[in-house]
C-alpha cells in the first residue's frame, strides 16, 4: 500500500497588523493543513519549516532566501510586479495571482462614478462653484461620448462591459484578439492610435511590464478627442506625470481621476494634489477581500494538489 499524502504546508507572508484576520481565514479555508505566518521582511530562517506553498502579502525581500522547495507562489494582489523584480524569486516556481477577489465589482463602480461624473459635467460646475460662476451647460448623454479601456483581462472585460450598460460607445484595447458584447476591441500594438482616436474618457486597467511603462504620455494621449478625461485604476508607472500636467494647462484634457502612482504614498509635494482637475485617490479602487482571496486561493490549492490546472499562472516573460 501506498503511503498516504500528507496535507499541505502553507506560509502566510503577511504583516501581524494586516487586516482581515489572514491566518484565521486560510486556516477555516484550509482545513487540516498547516497554516503559519511569517512576518514580511524579518530574516531568512535556515530552520524554517518548508512550505509547499507561499502566499506573499507585503515586503518579501528575504522570504525567498528562507523558501526554496515551494509548489507554487500566491499573490494577494493582481499586480505581480515587486514579486518578479526579486532577485532570490526561484524562476521555476509558478507565480499565480488574485483574479478578481471582490476587486472587480469595486473597480467597477470607481470608473462609473468617473464616467457619470464626467457625462454630468460635474467637474466643470465645480469650477464654476469656486469661481462663484453661475451658468447652466447643455445636457449630454452617454451614448454621446466614446469610452475607451485599455487592458481587458478579468477587471478590465467587466469595466467595458458596464461603461457599454450604462450607454456609453465602448472600445476596448487587448493585447490579443478578444469578443466582448457592446464592445469594439482592438487587438495588438498596430491597432493602439486607432483606438485612442477621438476617445472622450479613457480608463487604464493595464498591469505593469516593461511594454506598459509610460503608455500613458503625451503622444498617447494627444490623440484623445479635445477636452477628455483620463482614469487610471491599472499602474501607476503606466502614466507619465509630466505629461499629463502639461496636457492640462494646454486644455487638451480637462481631467483625470487617479488612484494609482508610481511612488505611494504620494509625496506630499506632488503637483497632483493641488491640481483641482486631477481627483486623487489612495489606491482604494479595488482593495483585496480577504474572505474572497482566502477561498480562491484555497481552491486553487486544492486543484493543485490533485494534480489539476489553475488559472491566473503568471507569464514570467509578459509580467502578468
Amino acid at each position: 500500500m501506498g503511503s498516504e499524502r500528507s496535507e499541505p504546508r502553507v506560509v502566510l507572508n503577511i504583516p501581524a497588523d494586516a487586516d482581515g484576520h489572514w491566518l484565521e481565514l486560510f486556516r477555516v479555508a484550509l482545513p487540516g493543513a498547516q497554516v503559519w505566518r511569517r512576518e514580511p521582511g524579518q530574516p531568512a530562517d535556515p530552520q524554517a519549516t518548508p512550505a509547499d506553498y507561499v502566499v506573499a502579502y507585503g515586503p518579501c525581500a528575504t522570504l525567498f532566501d528562507e523558501q526554496r522547495r515551494m509548489k507554487a507562489i500566491f499573490n494577494l494582489g493582481a499586480g505581480v510586479r515587486h514579486l518578479l523584480a526579486l532577485p532570490n524569486l526561484p524562476r521555476n516556481v509558478p507565480v499565480i495571482r488574485l483574479e478578481d477577489a471582490g476587486m472587480a465589482e469595486q473597480m467597477v463602480r470607481y470608473v462609473l462614478a468617473a464616467a457619470l461624473r464626467f457625462v454630468q459635467r460635474l467637474d466643470v460646475y465645480a469650477r464654476q462653484q469656486r469661481e462663484v460662476r453661475w451658468q447652466q451647460h447643455d445636457p449630454r448623454s452617454p451614448s454621446s461620448l466614446d469610452a475607451g479601456v485599455m487592458g481587458l483581462g478579468v477587471i478590465g472585460e467587466q469595466v467595458a462591459r458596464a461603461l457599454a450598460a450604462h450607454g456609453f460607445a465602448v472600445r476596448g484595447y487587448s493585447r490579443s484578439a478578444k469578443d466582448v458584447d457592446c464592445v469594439a476591441v482592438f487587438a495588438g500594438e498596430p491597432r493602439f492610435d486607432a483606438f485612442l482616436d477621438g476617445l472622450d474618457f479613457l480608463v487604464c486597467v493595464l498591469p505593469a511590464t516593461a511594454a506598459t511603462d509610460g503608455i500613458l504620455n503625451r503622444r498617447s494621449m494627444s490623440r484623445l478627442a479635445d477636452g477628455a478625461h483620463v482614469v487610471n485604476i491599472g499602474r501607476g508607472a503606466a502614466l507619465v506625470d509630466d505629461d499629463l500636467i502639461a496636457l492640462l494647462d494646454e486644455g487638451k484634457l480637462s481631467g483625470a481621476t487617479l488612484d494609482v502612482f508610481r511612488e505611494e504614498p504620494l509625496s506630499s509635494s506632488h503637483p497632483f494634489w493641488r491640481r483641482p482637475e486631477i481627483f486623487v485617490t489612495p489606491h482604494i479602487s479595488g482593495l483585496t477581500v480577504p474572505e474572497a482571496a482566502a477561498a480562491q486561493v484555497a481552491g486553487k490549492i486544492a486543484r493543485l494538489e490533485r494534480g489539476e490546472p489553475v488559472t491566473g499562472v503568471v507569464a514570467l516573460e509578459r509580467g502578468y
